[in-house]
């Protein structure tokens, strides 16, 4: 039976996207969800092409949690929305919805830099994201002891820093939870903890403060709607204006579906 649902409401969603083919021109509302880095990093330039190619439409920003996304679709509070996956938390497939890939990101182990008060700094560039860590395990499991900064319980973010210290053999002693990473970075720079933060996370000025080693895993973030959505007008023309926005440190990067 659930099969037999899918199907029809995939075939539902295909035959509103013949409509709003039909229709000619695009108008009208497009509810998109997306998450703070990707909705201050991507989301802009890509709504400034689309009103420029398709000034009837009305995109509405939403900054949802990827948590959160597959329920939002299927009730019809979005249309389309961006999701991310990490290498220790992996996308589960969601009846009903279907993902497209559009980049992926390094991860970064962030820690006070050395001679910075409270947690000691390992010897690199202050500031500056290094070579990628050979091995992630020893990076990780050298901060066993020290206090870290995650996001809040039940995102994947949080998952993603505790199952990666899992890995390394040892559960992180959390001290400080907050979602915003520019938060994360002020709090590392001021020496309260370490914290594993991606590529969109760490953009902007360098932070003397602040000592950034590249880590093997990475953050994928893809593109989820309705099944049968993906010939709709409008989902069509936000994914085409999503891609083109990606810079390019990014693009070579792609996410998995």
């Amino acid at each position: 039976m659930v099969r037999h649902a899918e199907a029809v409401l995939e075939r539902l969603e295909q035959a509103d996207a013949d409509l709003a083919e039909a229709r000619g021109g695009l108008a009208g509302a497009l509810r998109i969800g997306a998450f703070p880095t990707a909705s201050r990093a991507i989301v802009p330039a890509a709504l400034v092409a689309l009103a420029r190619r398709h000034p009837g439409l009305e995109p509405m920003v939403c900054e949802t949690d990827p948590a959160a996304v597959a329920h939002a679709l299927r009730a019809g509070d979005l249309d389309v929305a961006l999701v991310h996956a990490y290498d220790f938390v992996p996308a589960e497939r969601e009846p009903g919805l279907t993902t497209e890939p559009l980049y992926g990101e390094a991860m970064y182990l962030a820690e006070p830099a050395a001679g910075t008060p409270g947690t000691p700094g390992m010897p690199g560039t202050p500031g500056a994201p290094g070579a990628t860590a050979p091995d992630q395990d020893a990076v990780l499991r050298a901060h066993a002891g020290s206090p870290w900064i995650t996001a809040t319980p039940g995102t994947l973010c949080h998952a993603m820093t505790v199952r990666a210290c899992q890995a390394a053999g040892f559960t992180p002693r959390v001290r400080h939870q907050v979602d915003e990473f520019a938060t994360v970075l002020a709090l590392v720079a001021a020496g309260q903890g370490v914290a594993v933060v991606p590529q969109l996370g760490v953009t902007g000025p360098a932070d003397p403060s602040v000592h950034l080693t590249r880590l093997v895993m990475q953050r994928r973030t893809n593109l989820a709607f309705r099944s049968g959505a993906a010939a709709h007008p409008a989902v069509a023309a936000f994914g085409a204006a999503l891609r083109a926005a990606v810079p390019p440190d990014l693009a070579g990067s792609r996410a998995e579906a």
